[in-house]
């Protein structure tokens, strides 16, 4: 590898960008390609950060020499991005969340796997200093469950509004919630219930998400947690996680911790660092040593997180509680 990792862009908007900002500060990162479907925005990009501009991502694979990729596209339309550069042998960065369809993720997840591909997604909370404090503090008690919650307003993105394209609040948006659960628990799902309802939004054209859904998760370690989104508040809201064990409740934000251990005995931690940079620096560093295990969301533990998300939207659509047995999600 040259000194400096050459790196393309697949998507060149909105979180996009907050990588780009990372990444041009980095002394070992060039940018040699910046794809996106509107021709203008990649052409922006290349402007202001370097590269070439395509608006075809098989173009850019065949004309570019690239050390890593990052996908940063809407939910909807993964997966022959992957595919091609997992054939290609290059190291992926996949924004959240890493599809609508679980067995496309699957087998990007296999594809991934059997080409030896580095991976990670974008699941910053992982790499918030409140977080990893968080969970190094709850190693030391019993863990029982979480609460979890993102509740505020409707992002003006028009694809997110769409069920078929954004799966939902609860796959789009709280999918860092149900990822830092599954984190700070350290455990994966067995089984998903999940109620929703909708009709305080009817004033949005092409809407057909729920307002709000509550989802209830069995982990695999017995610990349970209720996970809650909101898309229907304008200007405010929360989002935080909750997670309660033997004299310690810890409620944990992307900025911050506060530890509770009995009547007026709480201790705040916050958070110093910019965790899409530590991630950002993280993936860079492995993809010049090729040793991943700093790496905090590899794919295929992010589709762990995944799994959860789309038994949710199956037992809002059929009333039913969802196992998770293996890479089956099972109706009861």
């Amino acid at each position: 590898m040259a000194d400096k990792v050459r790196v393309g862009f697949i998507g060149t908007g909105g979180i996009a960008g907050a990588h780009l900002g990372n990444l041009k500060d980095f002394d070992d990162v060039e940018f040699v390609g910046m794809c996106d479907v509107a021709k203008d925005r990649a052409e922006s990009r290349a402007a202001e950060f370097g590269g070439n501009a395509y608006t075809d991502f098989t173009q850019m694979l065949a004309k570019e020499d690239l050390d890593a990729i990052y996908v940063c596209l809407p939910p909807f339309v993964h997966g022959a991005p992957e595919f091609a550069a997992i054939e290609a042998g290059i190291p992926l960065f996949i924004e959240k969340p890493i599809d609508v369809d679980i067995d496309i993720a699957l087998k990007i997840r296999n594809a991934a796997a059997e080409k030896g591909t580095l991976t990670s997604v974008g699941y910053n909370w992982r790499y918030s200093d409140a977080v990893t404090e968080a969970r190094s503090r709850l190693e030391d008690h019993t863990v029982l469950g979480a609460l979890g919650s993102w509740m505020g307003g409707m992002p003006g993105t028009p694809w997110w509004r769409v069920r078929s394209q954004s799966g939902g609040q609860h796959v789009e948006q709280t999918t860092h919630v149900f990822d830092v659960c599954r984190y700070l628990l350290q455990a994966n799902a067995v089984s998903v219930h999940a109620v929703a309802a909708k009709g305080g939004m009817t004033d949005k054209p092409n809407y057909d998400i729920e307002d709000i859904s509550f989802v209830n998760v069995t982990f695999d370690n017995g610990t349970i947690a209720n996970i809650q989104s909101a898309c229907c508040l304008s200007g405010w809201g929360r989002v935080k996680m909750e997670v309660f064990g033997r004299d310690l409740v810890a409620d944990v934000t992307q900025g911050r911790a506060i530890f509770t251990t009995g009547p007026e005995q709480t201790e705040e931690i916050k958070s110093t660092g910019n965790p899409y940079e530590t991630e950002d620096r993280i993936f860079i560093d492995a993809v010049k040593s090729g040793d991943g295990s700093e790496i905090r969301a590899p794919y295929a533990d992010a589709v762990e997180t995944q799994k959860i998300m789309i038994a949710a939207t199956r037992s809002m659509d059929t009333g039913k509680l969802v196992f998770i047995q293996n890479d089956q999600l099972v109706i009861a």
